[in-house]
């Protein structure tokens, strides 16, 4: 059974194969890693997790530019299988092209309704945090997002283009 669990540095291997498992370069959506990120090394992938929990600290100012945001790892049996992020606020750019909630599935963990189950549970940390309704984007040809997305009452607006983003955008109330 998988469960959602806040980042840890004992899961690093898994983290790293799972990490392997994109294509090089590609966006892991959801799991917050910024290309100055040194996630390779124990002591590096320890100060970007610290660095994640941190970003949940209401008390601790963002980074310019970013919003506090809540990561929770999907993991079943020690095995890294995803991600979800929550973010408590948008900006103009999360508002445009990113949303309030990601997230992103190992590609050998895939087709398990892995994402709709970790959706479900945050959408009820978004309830949590006083949100009424979330904004979550997913790339206008990822057709599973799409429906995962759709199955928890997303409501598409429209498709956005803002510079190298072309997105399209639901609005899930939150009742």
């Amino acid at each position: 059974m998988p469960l959602l669990v806040p980042p840890t540095v004992t899961l690093h291997k898994s983290w790293l194969a799972a990490r392997d498992e994109w294509p090089p370069g590609a966006h892991m959506d959801g799991h917050g890693v910024r290309e100055t990120d040194d996630v390779d090394s124990e002591p590096g992938f320890a100060a970007w997790v610290a660095d994640l929990h941190a970003q949940a600290d209401e008390t601790i100012p963002p980074a310019a530019d970013w919003v506090h945001c809540t990561y929770r790892w999907i993991v079943e049996d020690d095995d890294y299988l995803g991600s979800i992020s929550l973010r408590h606020t948008l900006n103009d750019m999360l508002l445009e092209v990113g949303g309030h909630i990601g997230y992103g599935i190992r590609p050998s963990a895939r087709r398990r309704g892995l994402a709709s189950w970790a959706l479900g549970e945050t959408l009820q940390a978004a309830r949590a945090l006083g949100l009424d309704r979330v904004l979550i984007t997913c790339n206008p040809t990822n057709v599973a997002s799409a429906r995962v997305i759709e199955s928890h009452g997303g409501a598409y607006e429209d498709t956005r283009t803002t510079g190298a983003f072309t997105v399209k955008r639901y609005w899930i109330t939150l009742a």
